[in-house]
């Protein structure tokens, strides 16, 4: 055998191991698999802004935790990946999405805008989880709260994020006690199990903290379906109501207030979500001194720490029909990180246990997880609404020259309620 076709066979031998070796090389720089989060929720019909409005959040924070390298695990880091789901509203449609969810590889899912939505997702992933083990999800849940989903109907598999309709009625019920020229108030709600709690413990505190106010209309409207709340702004006036207590959300809240407006109605209203969503440019100049809102937290919380956070959203969604940015999605998306790396991987079981200790903090902001019920434990706070540049007012809302000054703040320890849950663990 000559030098030259030995040669010949060598060169051909190595080219061949080289194209073999090219498809290892290339998996070995395959980037690491996401691990994916399916956000269920309105991305159309009428309440598809709020839908829009959580993936802002999320994106951001998901953005965040990515940006520092994402989940560090023993086998190396994983990014999160956010996919979003279309409900369109629908709790037949969420379940649909869940299902898809599934097939498409998540096993964490992410909903909020719609208590009954989230009683039905509970119901499908308790029995999914039992049914099929390898595939189990958990639900992180960051403002459906109704409070029987962390008690009664606690699940192991559910993490609820925000503060339940009861604390955020109290957190209210400490500002309606020191209203001492307050004596009639009106009672409205969305016709569903949330807005039937909001109704039903607005009832009993007012009974337990202030006898004396007379509740001059107690109603619930159609969720969603309202076009026009002139005629609940005129039974409102009427009824010589000088406070409404409501928890609408979304564009059955604007709608009111600005139907409210229109008529003339001059009280206050105690709101859960009144201080985003198109509300205050809504009510206008009406509202000042007038619209009272609770929520985990607001850009005017006078900490150097607390505008930090708020510019850096701002900076990131720059256009004020934007504006709408909740602290405990970002605690929620922290807290999952944290319990991901502590379980030291994606199962579902150890997640959940991990989870279970979350104690996380943001730009001064901490929060958590309650392991008995799963409900997050965080400061409240409410404000009231007031023109940008007075005091205590230094940013406002959704460029409307309003914003929420901060009245009262509520340590995590007072906002805290008893649960009955009765939680069965795998």
């Amino acid at each position: 055998m000559n030098s030259s076709f030995f040669e010949r066979r060598q060169a051909l031998k190595f080219a061949a191991l080289s194209l073999c070796a090219r498809p290892f090389a290339a998996l070995a720089q395959t980037p690491p698999a996401p691990i994916r989060l399916a956000l269920i929720e309105s991305m159309s019909g009428p309440f598809a802004n709020t839908g829009e409005a959580v993936f802002r959040n999320l994106l951001w924070a998901v953005e965040r935790v990515n940006a520092r390298g994402g989940i560090k695990l023993p086998g190396g880091a994983r990014p999160l990946q956010l996919d979003r789901y279309d409900s369109k509203g629908q709790n037949e449609e969420a379940l649909s999405a869940l299902r898809a969810a599934i097939d498409d590889g998540a096993r964490i899912v992410l909903q909020g805008n719609s208590s009954a939505t989230a009683a039905a997702l509970i119901d499908a992933i308790d029995k999914n989880n039992e049914r099929d083990p390898q595939r189990r999800m958990l639900f992180l849940n960051y403002a459906a709260v109704e409070p029987s989903l962390t008690n009664e109907r606690c699940s192991f598999w559910h993490f609820r994020f925000d503060a339940h309709a009861d604390m955020r009625v109290a957190a209210l019920m400490d500002v309606v006690k020191d209203d001492a020229a307050l004596k009639r108030i009106y009672l409205l709600g969305q016709d569903y199990s949330f807005g039937q709690a909001v109704l039903r413990e607005s009832r009993r505190q007012l009974g337990v903290l202030r006898p004396d106010v007379e509740i001059v209309g107690d109603e619930l409207h159609p969720l969603g379906k309202v076009k026009d709340f002139a005629p609940y702004a005129s039974k409102i006036i009427a009824s010589g109501a000088q406070a409404v207590v409501t928890g609408n959300w979304g564009n059955d809240l604007t709608l009111l207030v600005k139907a409210a407006r229109e008529a003339g109605f001059n009280g206050t209203f105690y709101t859960f979500y009144g201080n985003a969503l198109g509300a205050p440019a809504a009510i206008g100049d009406a509202g000042i001194g007038r619209v009272i809102a609770v929520a985990d937290w607001l850009p005017n919380v006078q900490t150097s720490q607390s505008e930090a956070f708020y510019r850096a959203f701002r900076t990131r969604f720059p256009k004020p029909a934007d504006d709408y940015v909740h602290m405990r999605m970002q605690l929620l998306i922290e807290s999952l990180a944290q319990a991901l790396e502590r379980a030291g991987g994606t199962d579902t079981v150890a997640v959940a246990r991990a989870l279970e200790q979350a104690d996380v903090a943001l730009y001064g902001q901490r929060g958590r997880m309650r392991a008995a019920d799963h409900q997050f434990q965080q400061q409240l706070v409410v404000g009231v609404m007031d023109k940008q540049g007075r005091p205590g007012v230094q940013f406002d809302v959704e460029g409307s020259g309003y914003g929420f000054r901060v009245i009262k703040t509520i340590s995590p320890e007072r906002a805290e309620l008893p649960t009955s849950c009765k939680m069965k663990r795998p």
